[in-house]
């Protein structure tokens, strides 16, 4: 059989096979294109939105030691919104936008171990969204770098730097003027629960910690055994169990708290006055319900707004992950459907604010 091909010169050969590598490149390059242009699609339909234009900025405030901080901040705008990348989805802001409105209640997000300034920006646009100044600092136990756990910024710095949060608020921020210093409320996940606790006046037992820990595998446990924290040793540093109430916070809401048990003394919670909404996953094991949001409830009674959350785990109350839900902070247990949880939850807490926090 006669072969095409067997009377062309290495020349000609080469030349189409070029040809063709051409051809079915640009063929590859424009199907990578057009999948690159769906997952960006994707992406943009998949980001946190509101009904109401919602603003966001990303500042820079100080503690009281003069160390710089990461501040996220949204608040009500009425410029247009376009979509901004947080670093696992988008959100639907007016990046600097003007703050529109006064005498806006303000409420800070204290989130937790491993996490930032984007772990609850869903409830924050949905606070945003219905007229509050929502401001989330980077602790120093970050999922850049988590070297604080279990060291005094861990517990009173946490605490001192949310009261640094407020400060720069109320003084420093470009829409201050716009804030009501008397409409204050926390968020805290977590240790954040625990930072928002001790904020709003809770005194903790750290000197209990080692004895707990000594016969409990919980998961704070586990963190403060491999930092090898001063917790566990037989002394504590001077004043690292001070802590000092803000009463300028007027409303608090936690979920999933860690480092309840500390809690358990008979008037660790006597000086928390502000009201308080309580979220917690019957699915959570990492901080068990038993020995922290019990506690909690325990002591304040009727005081607590409690809400138990079936299915829910500890993870759960992050924000929702859009189209990466492959990432370890994105599992939830089968079944559970944290968007349409979070579609019921940020109501409620907007609501609760809402009737704590309403002008007098």
């Amino acid at each position: 059989m006669h072969n095409p091909t067997s009377s062309l010169t290495p020349t000609a050969v080469r030349q189409s096979f070029g040809k063709k590598l051409l051809k079915w490149g640009g063929i590859v390059f424009l199907t990578l294109l057009l999948c690159a242009g769906l997952l960006v699609s994707a992406f943009y339909w998949t980001a946190l939105r509101t009904e109401q234009p919602v603003g966001f900025q990303a500042v820079r405030a100080v503690d009281a030691d003069g160390k710089p901080f990461g501040l996220g901040i949204w608040y009500p705008t009425t410029a247009a919104t376009s979509a901004s990348w947080t670093g696992s989805f988008l959100m639907q802001v007016a990046t600097n936008g003007p703050v529109a409105g006064t005498n806006l209640p303000l409420v800070v997000i204290s989130h937790g171990t491993g996490g930032g300034i984007p772990s609850h920006a869903d409830l924050a646009m949905a606070l945003a969204a219905a007229g509050y100044v929502v401001a989330a600092p980077m602790h120093s136990d970050n999922y850049l770098d988590i070297s604080s756990v279990g060291t005094p910024a861990y517990f009173t710095g946490r605490s001192q730097q949310l009261r640094s949060t407020i400060d720069f608020m109320l003084s420093q921020w470009t829409g201050h003027a716009q804030v009501d210093a008397n409409r204050i409320g926390a968020y805290g996940f977590s240790i954040g629960a625990f930072t928002v606790l001790t904020a709003a006046g809770a005194q903790p037992d750290l000197r209990g910690v080692a004895q707990y820990c000594a016969s409990h595998n919980e998961f704070v446990c586990d963190m403060l055994r491999q930092s090898n924290s001063f917790l566990l040793g037989p002394d504590l540093p001077a004043g690292v169990d001070s802590f000092v109430k803000d009463e300028r916070i007027k409303a608090v809401v936690v979920a999933a708290p860690g480092l309840g048990f500390t809690f358990s003394g008979k008037d660790a919670l006597a000086n928390v006055s502000a009201p308080l909404q309580l979220w917690q996953g019957d699915q959570d094991i990492n901080v068990p319900d038993a020995t922290n949001a019990k506690v909690i409830r325990d002591a304040l009674g009727s005081r607590v707004e409690f809400h138990s959350v079936p299915n829910a785990a500890h993870l759960s109350f992050l924000a929702p992950c859009g189209l990466l839900k492959m990432l370890p902070i994105c599992t939830d247990p089968a079944g559970f459907d944290r968007q349409e949880f979070h579609d019921v939850m940020n109501p409620r807490v907007v609501t609760f604010f809402d009737k704590q926090l309403a002008k007098p």
